[in-house]
């Protein structure tokens, strides 16, 4: 693939327009294969920020869209993404290290999002609320409806720049609102590039907006702005508690991360378990909320499940994430990488052992397997947010199922176990969002509800869902005097 190493240059979106400003305060967007500039952008100032805010709320006043229009809108952008899927997928892998193979499938994955979201904009309807049934109710007729509730400041991140976009822009359009969007300043050019996509499909001006910039100056803007109906926010737990504590009653949904558990039954294809792990936890370079992180393996089956797990591992391919065979690509910057680092030191001080990996090249960090791992280790209690699970042994379903709720996170985890009374046990009992049965906390579909609890977060996203947060619940009572 070729590889341009002159630096690209994109502009903001403000009421239908490309602002393609030059000047001011330049966002550098630097590529985590070598560290060269890629590409540019303005930073956005206050004053752009109002632009775009004003915008939106023009847009939303003029309701010039009905749910139809919003379909066909949305329909339109999904065909026009799998069309550009190689130009998208490039421009995600140069600009935040994704694998270029993983690229594509995520750009095909937010097609179909904004489709179900297209969809569900043709089902949001209420109900017939039976109120003549009450004393001194008669002849009186209720129903409820759902009605789009304003401007929507939707913050994404890096590590899925284009799914996590679709997911918070095309429900909140599908619902009649309108958006402003702060991407990650990682990886702003693959929100730009579909931003692109929903004017070439006909949204009309001002019903999105794309402002870039810092999370301490812009992101800091966006949360003290009271014009915002409702916040859409994918990032770290410090930053999503503060923005729910400076919103006040408005609305946000959070998704804040987690270090998912996989337990790994006495009765479970152990095979199995060590493939679907090998696929859930290194994906992105271990730069995914919902990884397999915490590998919790009964201990009869430790060190099968373990000698399978690290065959995987060590035929992972690491290298630039625009090459077609590599597997493992480079963390998003330096830093992380150097955390990653870090906390395989701080586990083998502990007495944890590192059966293979765990090497670090600049931001290019080998996938490791680590064993011995217990609950008072750091690397257990945190979210490593890199290429590397850890395996903990139990002896009996009761301490696996208080491992996995020894979190404050609680967004997904599964089981594999051949016992059906044992995957039932575990999927009530495991306090989290989602749980899966013979797979790991990385499965997700994209019309299932997704969202946590505990420190991973409030809210739920796939289209349908919330679409209902997105939209206020109106009761209309008719009394038809007689």
């Amino acid at each position: 693939m070729a590889v341009t190493t002159e630096p690209k240059h994109f502009g903001l979106l403000i009421d239908g327009e490309w602002v393609d400003r030059r000047d001011g305060e330049l966002l550098e967007v630097r590529s985590p294969n070598d560290g060269r500039v890629f590409a540019t952008l303005p930073q956005a100032t206050q004053d752009e920020l109002d632009a775009a805010i004003e915008a939106a709320q023009r847009a939303y006043d003029r309701q010039e869209l009905s749910a139809y229009e919003r379909y066909e809108i949305l329909y339109k952008v999904s065909q026009l993404l799998l069309e550009r899927v190689e130009d998208i997928a490039y421009h995600m892998s140069m600009e935040g290290g994704k694998p270029i193979k993983e690229a594509r499938i995520e750009v095909a994955r937010a097609a179909s999002t904004i489709l179900v979201a297209a969809e569900e904009a043709k089902r949001i309807h209420g109900e017939q609320i039976p109120v003549e049934a009450a004393v001194a109710s008669e002849n009186r007729l209720a129903f409820t409806m759902r009605q789009s509730i304003g401007v929507i400041c939707c913050i994404s991140p890096f590590n899925f720049p284009a799914i996590l976009v679709a997911h918070k822009i095309a429900p909140a359009i599908a619902a009649g609102n309108t958006v402003v969007l702060k991407p990650a300043s990682a990886t702003p050019v693959t929100a730009a590039k579909i931003c692109q996509a929903f004017l070439d499909a006909g949204l009309p001006p001002g019903h999105l907006n794309l402002v870039v910039g810092g999370g301490a100056t812009l992101g800091e803007w966006l949360i003290q702005d009271e014009r915002f109906a409702m916040y859409s926010f994918t990032g770290s737990p410090d930053v999503g508690k503060h923005l729910r504590n400076s919103i006040g009653l408005r609305r946000a949904t959070l998704e804040l991360g987690a270090n998912s558990p996989v337990i790994v039954d006495r009765t479970a294809d152990v095979a199995m378990a060590a493939d679907a792990v090998a696929q859930g936890g290194y994906m992105n370079a271990g730069q995914v909320c919902t990884s397999a992180q915490r590998i919790l393996v009964h201990r009869d089956v430790e060190a099968e499940f373990v000698d399978a797990l690290v065959g995987h591992v060590q035929n992972m391919q690491v290298g630039p994430s625009y090459e077609d065979t590599t597997d493992v690509g480079p963390m998003v910057t330096l830093s992380a990488a150097e955390r990653v680092e870090a906390s395989f030191k701080e586990a083998a001080a502990a007495g944890a052992t590192i059966h293979c990996g765990g090497a670090r090249d600049g931001q290019f960090v080998t996938p490791a397997v680590v064993s011995n791992v217990t609950a008072d280790m750091q690397i257990f209690q945190d979210e490593l947010f890199g290429p590397a699970v850890t395996v903990t042994v139990f002896d009996d379903l009761d301490e696996a199922i208080a491992l996995a709720n020894d979190s404050r996170y609680g967004l997904q985890g599964g089981i594999f176990t051949n016992d059906l009374e044992t995957a039932w046990k575990a999927a009530r009992q495991v306090r989290i969002g989602g749980f899966m049965v013979n797979d790991t906390s990385r499965y997700r579909a994209d019309q299932m509800p997704f969202g946590g609890v505990k420190e991973s977060g409030m809210g739920r996203e796939g289209p349908k869902y919330v679409i209902e947060e997105m939209t206020d619940l109106k009761l209309v009572v008719f009394n038809l005097q007689g």
